[in-house]
Order: structure tokens, then sequence, then C-alpha cells
């Protein structure tokens, strides 16, 4: 038996989640179901079957992983046959029999937001800001957020490990797109949607960035709210001295996918702001 990590790449919208759950429909119990229907893995204990994380629901990925052994040779696209078209296998890599994929190097999260849109895409009150975000509080925000540190306000109560390490966090503000990548070794749970708002917060002036240093206090008590699941992304799990061989076909159906989903939201746009117009119109002929 060989045992093998493949990168998986996901459209979170439609998923409960990664992690399997009965009578819910979540990536990894498609994953699982492809493996089998593939004649890949029949028992998953003896198959060795592990994931590098499991997303919430709602989060995309581009590269989280999973490993298995299986005496088959394993073939990307013929595990993608079985796939829905949201979830595709897009690369592999031989890996040794001890590998765990939950032992990675580096993880790099990336959450983007609209700063155009007049309703943010949040759980928590954002009011629009009338001359846009401040990069510069925002980019000093994420920098008391490098290093290492407990980070239990930015999770639960309950972390028995709360200390983790960011490597770094790259603020990028291109015209009304905001990208906030987080690159770290392992995260908590809600930890990086609930820097992420410290960071909007602070680049909001909502809150002064110095606080972050209090919040990074673990006998200090915040009450953090995460950011919205949809706008995050696993852009990528890395492991040192591992190199993953990306399949070009499989690369090229996943983007199709996209492609179509983007074609069918743009589509939608076009439709409600119609609709959105022609009530104005209504509202203005009534009152003639």
């Amino acid at each position: 038996m060989k045992k093998v990590a493949l990168k998986v790449a996901y459209i979170g919208t439609n998923f409960h989640g990664f992690q399997r759950q009965p009578q819910y429909r979540t990536v990894e119990g498609e994953i699982i179901y492809a493996l089998k229907k593939a004649g890949l893995v029949d028992d998953l204990k003896k198959a060795y079957f592990s994931i590098a994380g499991r997303t919430d629901r709602g989060v995309h990925a581009m590269g989280n992983v999973i490993s298995f052994m299986s005496e088959k040779n394993v073939i990307i696209n013929q595990i993608n046959d079985y796939l829905p078209e949201d979830i595709q296998i897009i690369a592999k890599a031989p890996v040794h029999y001890g590998f765990k994929p939950r032992y990675a190097s580096q993880r790099h999260y990336r959450y983007i937001l609209s700063e155009k849109t007049e309703k943010y895409p949040l759980n928590w009150e954002l009011s629009t800001p009338k001359k846009g975000f401040n990069l510069e509080k925002m980019v000093e925000a994420a920098s008391y957020l490098e290093g290492k540190h407990n980070f239990i306000n930015f999770s639960k109560r309950s972390e028995r490990n709360p200390v983790r390490t960011i490597d770094e966090i790259k603020v990028i503000k291109n015209k009304e797109i905001i990208i906030i990548d987080v690159f770290g070794e392992s995260f908590l749970w809600n930890m990086v949607r609930k820097m992420v708002k410290t960071i909007l917060e602070s680049g909001n002036q909502k809150i002064d960035p110095t606080l972050i240093k209090e919040m990074l206090k673990p006998e200090n008590d915040f009450s953090l709210k995460p950011m919205v699941p949809e706008n995050l992304i696993l852009m990528d799990v890395n492991y040192k001295n591992l190199e993953f061989v990306y399949d070009e076909y499989a690369c090229f159906r996943f983007q199709s996918t996209l492609k179509e989903e983007l074609f069918q939201r743009q589509s939608a746009v076009i439709l409600e702001q119609n609709m959105i117009n022609y009530l104005d119109l209504l509202k203005k002929t009534s009152t003639k």
C-alpha cells in the first residue's frame, strides 16, 4: 500500500462545513463517498484517512489537504468524476507512511471584503465609512497580531492551548476591495475571522489599533464576534520538503465551475438591480 496526499478545492456555500455530519451535506462526506466509489478506500481506519483541517460552514478552500493509503494507483480525475462540481481534487503528492496532514508548516487564509458594498456582509454592525477604510490603521492593527501570542480572546475561553504564532499578515486595499492574507502554522476556532474583525474595526476607526495589545492579554476578557465565513478562503496548506503536482485538467474543471457561478451571481445582481430601479420609477410616478 502507498500513501498519498491530495489538495482539495471547494466552494463552501452549499456545505455544512468540512467535517462529515449525518444527514448533512459536507465536504468530507462527499470526498469519502468519491474515494469509496473509485475503489481507492474501503475502511477509513485501515486507510489511515486524515485531513489538514476542518473549515466552518460557508468557508471556501483552494488548498485543503487530505491523505490516505491505497493499494491502487490514485488518479485525480477518476476521483473527481464522483465528486460534485463544487469540490475538486486539484493536486497530489506521494508521502511517507508517517505523514499527517494536520502538521503543516504553514497555512494561508485570505479574507476578502468589498468596501463599495453599502451593506457589508457581516454579522455585526459596521457603519459605511464616508472616506473608506484607513489602510495605515489596518496595517498597524495587523502588526500587533503578528508573532507568538495567547489568542484565547480570539477563539473560545475553554481553549486548552491558545498560544499560536502568526508569521505574517498582509493588508491590501485595491480600490474598493480589501484583501487580508494571514499566514501561520495553525489556528484556533474562529481565530482568523476574529482577527480580521479587529483589523477592519481599526481601519473604520471604531477602535484604536493599540487596543489589540490588550486583547492579546489572557487576563483580559474580550467578547469578540467573528466576521461571517462566506468571505474567507483557505488558500493553501504547505509542508516542508513536500511538493504537490497540480493537475491541469482538474484545475481547468474547477475554474469552469467558478466562472459559471460568477456568471450566475452577476446575472442575479443585474436582474435584482433592474427590479429595484423599476420600483424607484413606480414611486416617482405615484407621487406625481
